[in-house]
């Protein structure tokens, strides 16, 4: 055990350029480590800044919304699409008038004639004049 002890000694001890090689490993281990928070410290700031992105993306979707919201409850006035309806020549149906299984054929609507085919009659021949030259 007692050699263990030397070597381990030895080992700790052992220098380069003067300084001990533990020395180094540790100065290295905290520059990793330092570079390493660094590296998080700039994910999350862009991580932050896509959130931040994705809120004013849900604020303004949500003003939209509720703008849409109050364009519809206005466009679906009663007062409003009465006028529309009446500007249009429509009206209230009347309660009495209803239809009957026996009314139901008066109220089909009237087909579209179909379209008539007339066969082209056959054109006579034309007759091209015979011009003879003289030689």
């Amino acid at each position: 055990m007692n050699t263990a002890v030397v070597t381990l000694n030895r080992l700790f001890a052992w220098k380069i350029r003067g300084i001990r090689w533990i020395e180094i490993i540790g100065v290295l281990l905290v520059a990793v480590m330092v570079f390493s928070v660094y590296v998080a410290k700039a994910a999350a700031a862009r991580e932050s800044a896509r959130i931040s992105d994705l809120e004013r993306q849900i604020s303004d979707n949500g003003q939209r919304v509720r703008l849409l919201r109050a364009e519809v409850a206005r466009l679906e006035q009663p007062n409003r699409l009465e006028a529309l309806s009446r500007g249009a020549g429509l009206g209230p149906v009347d309660v009495h008038r209803q239809a009957t299984v026996g009314n139901l054929p008066s109220l089909a609507p009237i087909p579209e004639p179909r379209p008539v085919v007339i066969a082209p009659t056959p054109a006579a021949p034309v007759e091209t004049p015979v011009v003879e030259v003289e030689r």
